[in-house]
């Protein structure tokens, strides 16, 4: 650890403040945590809940092994890089993102993992703002006790909003690229990992250069995780944003 003169840490003056402030507000907040812990729901009847949302929106339910292994490499590389590692809340990127915000005056990163948004998806209403916030990681918590995290994943790209009126992977594809899920290409799976952050930003039928942009910057995450070559990326980057043509009844029906 780097020291002054003086023998004092050399950690900015901002992060001493913030790490005093957290471990204050964590004893402030034990009392209300026990309180959430107890007044949310247990997570068992999560994938229930989300069934009941395929069927109400009309899209498809998908199993953990309908999912793509290169999709499921793409989201985790682009949203939350320690979801096999973490048990619903990654205190890492939080912590980072806390110090951005703080450092750049803004609400820019929220250190969600992929867990906390799809709790809030299915018990919250999409909104984590205020004591949603909490109930939020209270729930990814009670979740990862009962749920893979490979039906987690499942769970998650089966309901997430994925452009302007879809949602659901399965209908992105059949929208974007006319085909089922299980036969894109790795610039498609890159896409669609990319799109779920932002779905009206980065819709690639509202805005393809967006979209464009979005895809290279999940390719690069992917690259850096080594889940990809370089070449593989570089590939990639080269497909088309959208697939031209109508799709044909049937090529974009539920998995097997």
């Amino acid at each position: 650890m780097l020291r002054g003169r003086d023998g004092m840490s050399r950690w900015p003056v901002a992060a001493r403040r913030l790490a005093v402030a957290l471990a204050v507000l964590a004893v402030l907040l034990a009392p209300s945590a026990t309180t959430l812990w107890i007044s949310t729901p247990s997570g068992t009847d999560l994938q229930a809940r989300v069934f009941d949302l395929t069927q109400r929106y009309g899209i498809v339910l998908l199993d953990p092994e309908d999912i793509p292994e290169m999709l499921a490499k793409a989201v985790v590389a682009t949203e939350d890089e320690r979801f096999y590692q973490h048990h619903g809340i990654d205190s890492v990127g939080l912590a980072r993102a806390v110090l951005y915000d703080l450092s750049n005056l803004c609400l820019c990163q929220g250190g969600s993992t992929i867990t906390e948004q799809l709790v809030k998806d299915v018990y919250l209403g999409g909104s984590d703002r205020g004591y949603n916030k909490l109930a939020d990681v209270v729930l990814a918590l009670k979740v990862e006790q009962v749920l893979t995290k490979q039906e987690i994943m499942a769970d998650y790209l089966s309901e997430i909003t994925t452009g302007f009126n879809r949602r659901g992977v399965s209908q992105a594809a059949c929208a974007y690229f006319h085909a089922p899920l299980q036969f894109l290409s790795l610039g498609q799976y890159a896409l669609l990992a990319g799109v779920t952050q932002a779905p009206s930003l980065y819709d690639p039928t509202v805005d393809p250069g967006a979209a464009e942009h979005r895809r290279s910057q999940v390719l690069a995450s992917m690259q850096s995780e080594g889940f990809i070559t370089p070449a593989q990326a570089r590939a990639a980057n080269a497909e088309p944003i959208l697939v031209a043509g109508t799709q044909q009844s049937g090529t974009c029906a539920a998995p097997a």
